[in-house]
């Protein structure tokens, strides 16, 4: 599709594939406001829709709003534009932390890119917090994702079996400190949207998931409450497939280029037909996250990601400014 109007049509289009970037907690932390004299989207964070305890600092926020900024991205170059992009990262929250310019795109020599199939992959995608099979991601498809973290200036470790069991540990340790704090606990509640509930924001009960019945795989307990209903534990995959991606900064905009990354590689992920879920709890925690740079110095965890091969995850719902 090609067009050069800045009409309601294009807008639409635009912000319908903004939104559908995953946020932690389904909050869509993110406003969008079209300046038509420079042609260009203005992405603002809501703060109203914060996790304070789990994310004190936003900076799970900036990444979800780099994971839009990317989206737009992706549509804007679909509809024929080139989109440039500006991160104004502000402490004190008086700029945008992020502008989308329209402009044109130079003409195409027609032949492919590592773009092309995003945009597609945009409406397809959908975390998994379902069991995997255990079938191995081909390395030609996990170089590929390592690929993708890298044109966003980001970086995408795979660690071997030892290395996937230590930062599992350390999450699983971040589950159990969740759990036993209540304001934590309670706070996650708070996003979970119960079978008929009119909210655009939050996880529905059916996109949750089960527990892994052998308890190797810390999937977060989003209810933490029994008498909640939840599907069964089911065994999951025995050796799980994860990747942590990190930046060798930690300033609001590695935030918002790790956001972007984050999203190149769940769409790339997308494209390939690998199903992908998100293991943030150890980056909730100053020592976990720390720990999960591991020996390594000048890493800065941003995200784990689980992947591997599986049923499709459960759609949630999304406002449309």
């Amino acid at each position: 599709m090609q067009t050069r109007e800045v009409d309601a049509t294009a807008v639409q289009a635009l912000l319908a594939a903004a939104v559908a970037a995953p946020s932690i907690h389904n909050t869509q932390p993110w406003r969008f406001r079209l300046d038509p004299e420079s042609r260009s989207i203005v992405v603002r964070i809501d703060r109203e829709r914060s996790l304070p305890g789990a994310d004190p600092e936003g900076r799970a926020q900036h990444l979800s709003v780099g994971a839009a900024v990317f989206n737009l991205r992706m549509a804007a170059a679909h509809l024929g534009w080139n989109p440039v992009v500006r991160l104004l990262p502000a402490t004190d929250g008086s700029e945008p932390p992020a502008t989308v310019r329209l402009t044109p795109a130079p003409p195409s020599d027609g032949r492919p890119t590592m773009d092309d199939g995003l945009y597609e992959a945009i409406g397809r995608r959908h975390t998994s917090r379902m069991p995997f099979t255990g079938r191995p991601v081909a390395e030609q498809v996990v170089a590929e994702l390592i690929g993708a973290a890298r044109v966003e200036g980001a970086h995408l470790d795979v660690p071997d079996i030892m290395g996937t069991r230590r930062l599992l540990r350390l999450t699983r340790a971040a589950e159990d400190r969740n759990a036993r704090h209540p304001g934590r606990a309670a706070e996650t509640r708070a996003w979970i949207t119960a079978p008929g509930a009119d909210s655009p924001y939050g996880i529905p009960l059916p996109a949750l998931g089960p527990r892994d019945a052998s308890g190797r795989l810390p999937v977060r307990d989003f209810t933490g409450a029994p008498s909640v209903p939840r599907l069964p534990p089911l065994p999951f995959e025995r050796h799980a497939q994860v990747a942590l991606l990190w930046t060798a900064r930690d300033r609001r905009q590695d935030w918002l280029r790790a956001g972007q990354a984050l999203e190149r590689v769940l769409l790339t992920a997308t494209r390939r037909g690998v199903r992908t879920s998100m293991l943030h709890q150890a980056m909730e925690w100053r020592d976990l996250r720390a720990a999960m740079a591991g020996p390594r110095r000048g890493r800065c965890p941003q995200m784990l990601i689980r992947f591997g091969y599986g049923p499709e995850g459960g759609r949630t719902p999304r406002a449309i400014p």
